[in-house]
């Protein structure tokens, strides 16, 4: 009976609070086939963008982009830096924050802005022993993967943000 009367309470509390998951990408409907260009030709962001975008059902075929009519996810720079935040009593780096930095715009096919030009940052410490250089490498490695997973998810999220604001 208690466990029944809890259940409904948390329920309730879990209704009241706002929660609600979140819906599904939203494109702008006139938006058009989209191209992914970046000045890196060797990231794996392009790719992954182009992957997302296809699951979120946008057009970004090879025809499109040959016939000059699309839409453009431009990556107009992406950095990445390995900053030592904590060092040791013999001056040897202890800890590390690995930050990875994008600016990006998206341009509908008339060159007018649907995401203005932005810049998207994030990062993450690890703990980088001197002492255990190939556990350090596959760490810093891990991270990146992650970075790169939560960058896309990241410019995504802008673009789907966008298009959900009423147009003035």
């Amino acid at each position: 009976m208690i466990r029944s009367i809890a259940l409904a309470f948390l329920a309730l509390a879990l209704a009241a609070c706002g929660f609600h998951l979140r819906s599904a990408l939203s494109l702008p409907p006139d938006l058009g086939p989209i191209q992914v260009v970046a000045r890196d030709p060797y990231s794996p962001l392009p790719e992954a963008l182009v992957q997302s975008l296809a699951r979120a059902g946008a057009d970004v075929s090879r025809a499109s982009r040959e016939r000059g009519d699309v839409a453009t996810l431009a990556i107009l720079s992406e950095r990445w830096a390995s900053t030592p935040i904590s060092i040791d009593a013999r001056g040897r780096a202890q800890e590390y924050a690995l930050r990875y930095a994008v600016v990006f715009s998206l341009r509908d096919a008339d060159g007018e802005d649907i995401v203005p030009q932005q810049a998207v940052e994030l990062a993450r410490d690890y703990i980088a022993s001197p002492d255990d250089l190939i556990g350090t490498d596959s760490e810093r490695d891990l991270l990146g993967r992650e970075l790169e997973r939560e960058m896309t998810a990241s410019i995504i999220r802008r673009i789907d943000g966008a298009s959900r604001q009423p147009m003035p």
